[in-house]
């Protein structure tokens, strides 16, 4: 019986194929507004978390200050010196490695190219901490970090800006006021958590920033130790555990505040993506509003319906049709519209959240719950809605309805 309901509905959509579009056109929207939101929504929290993932694996980074534009080398609050990081290096259980650093921003020149970038000071252990893979060539060498050497390894960005089809290896470039010879090249990584080029960058050994552009008092003290904590440690007990150790060096009494900071990257990367998913979750339940739109469209649509076929309802009640099969014959072309409606809408919003994706530069992720659940929730915006006028045509007497001109 109900497969027989369905062939009807279908026979009935094809009789009026105009009609039956503009009926489901407010489904369709309103299906592919909900997905696509929910796509992007989801691609963006992916992007930002492969983004603050990029930055480093259980990265925590050590600030003098107490806001982000605070500290690094402003005289109240004073700077962290090399003996600071060994020290949590050596007394922090839950660390996998440290890297002090200092950075400057200047010009890059090579021959008659130059190009304005940042320049970091860091030891090897930073290309651990950070994710840093070389492309070609080497890191430092123990004597050249001691001694402060005029070597420097160079990110993508400035490679291709400065040696595009040369191999700048070898070669002898200047920053600032440092010659350095280009002992290396990293691979890629891309836009960083918060839209920075990560690539837009030149590394060279800490002594060397120290002593020959940072121009500190001391060549000890450094204004940045990032920290990578080993896998399985609760990352918020490390970030305890190095805060007691920097307020005894510091000598930091019990109730005075901290003059320092410790960013957890990770805690960025889940309030962003808890934002993002807020955000996802309220442009889909607006999208979700014109569903409703499109179900009192098919109501209205199913009404008319109704009004011109009543001498056929009257026909069949007449002949021995049962109400209930006249409620069913119209309930299932109810469904049928708003399904289809659903499917044609899915397939718009594959189509517009590829498309969105590359604009946007977002990764696509194919979720296949929400269009599951977008094209249940279409098919049950048709029961909702077809109901009262399904209702109304079993409802009908046959005599009256026979009469109707």
């Amino acid at each position: 019986m109900i497969w027989n309901a369905f062939l009807l509905a279908l026979r009935e959509i094809r009789r009026n194929l105009l009609r039956a579009f503009l009926t489901t056109l407010g489904i369709m929207i309103g299906v592919a507004a909900v997905v696509t939101m929910v796509t992007l929504g989801k691609g963006a929290t992916r992007s930002i978390q492969d983004q603050v993932a990029s930055l480093g694996s259980n990265l925590l980074i050590l600030r003098p200050g107490r806001g982000f534009s605070a500290g690094t080398g402003s005289g109240a609050t004073p700077d962290f010196k090399l003996a600071d990081a060994e020290a949590i290096a050596h007394e922090i259980p839950g660390i996998r490695a440290v890297a002090p650093s200092a950075q400057r921003f200047g010009s890059a020149i090579f021959l008659q190219q130059n190009w304005s970038t940042t320049g970091t000071g860091v030891t090897n252990d930073y290309f651990s901490v950070g994710n840093w893979e070389l492309a070609e060539g080497r890191l430092f060498t123990d004597a050249e970090q001691e001694g402060g050497r005029a070597v420097c390894i160079l990110g993508e960005t400035i490679r291709a800006k400065l040696f595009a089809g040369h191999d700048p290896i070898g070669r002898k470039m200047r920053f600032r006021s440092l010659t350095c010879e280009i002992i290396g090249t990293l691979k890629p990584k891309g836009q960083g958590g918060f839209g920075n080029d990560q690539d837009d960058v030149l590394f060279v050994p800490l002594r060397t920033m120290l002593r020959r552009i940072w121009t500190s008092a001391s060549a000890q003290e450094i204004p940045t130790i990032f920290m990578s904590a080993k896998d399985g440690y609760n990352t918020d007990e490390v970030v305890a555990d190095v805060t007691q150790l920097m307020r005894q060096r510091r000598n930091i009494q019990g109730n005075q505040q901290d003059n320092f900071q410790i960013v957890d990257t990770k805690q960025i990367a889940q309030t962003l993506s808890g934002t993002t998913q807020i955000l996802t979750a309220l442009l889909g339940a607006v999208a979700a509003v014109s569903l409703l739109v499109g179900g009192i469209g098919i109501m209205n649509i199913m009404l008319v319906s109704v009004t011109e076929r009543t001498r056929e309802i009257g026909t069949r009640l007449a002949i021995g049709a049962l109400s209930r099969e006249v409620l069913l014959q119209f309930l299932v072309e109810a469904v049928a519209l708003s399904s289809l409606g659903g499917l044609i809408g899915i397939g718009l919003a594959l189509g517009a959240s590829i498309g969105l994706s590359n604009l946007m530069n977002l990764p696509f992720r194919f979720e296949p719950e929400i269009n599951l659940l977008a094209f249940c929730f279409s098919a049950g915006i048709g029961v909702l809605f077809g109901y009262m006028p399904a209702r109304r045509a079993a409802r009908l007497d046959p005599i009256e309805a026979l009469r109707h001109e």
